[in-house]
């Protein structure tokens, strides 16, 4: 018999995981990974506002590419 709340539960988190697929796929940074990653290994630490780690992925991403002609 169909589940409606687990096909409900199953279509959300297909949904995040496509979202989050779609955002890798074209450069944006994925935030909510970062803290989880963050508070798992650094706990100790103060993880980064989302404007100073954007910045820093932004960097991480177009630095290599200074001053070269592609």
């Amino acid at each position: 018999m169909l589940d409606l709340g687990e096909l409900a539960r199953d279509t959300a988190r297909a949904g995040r995981y496509l979202t989050q697929s779609l955002r890798l796929m074209v450069g944006v940074p994925d935030y909510g990974s970062y803290l989880a990653h963050h508070r798992a290994t650094h706990p100790e630490r103060e993880p980064m506002s989302y404007e100073a780690f954007f910045r820093e992925r932004q960097a991480a991403r177009y630095s290599a590419r200074v001053g070269k002609c592609c």
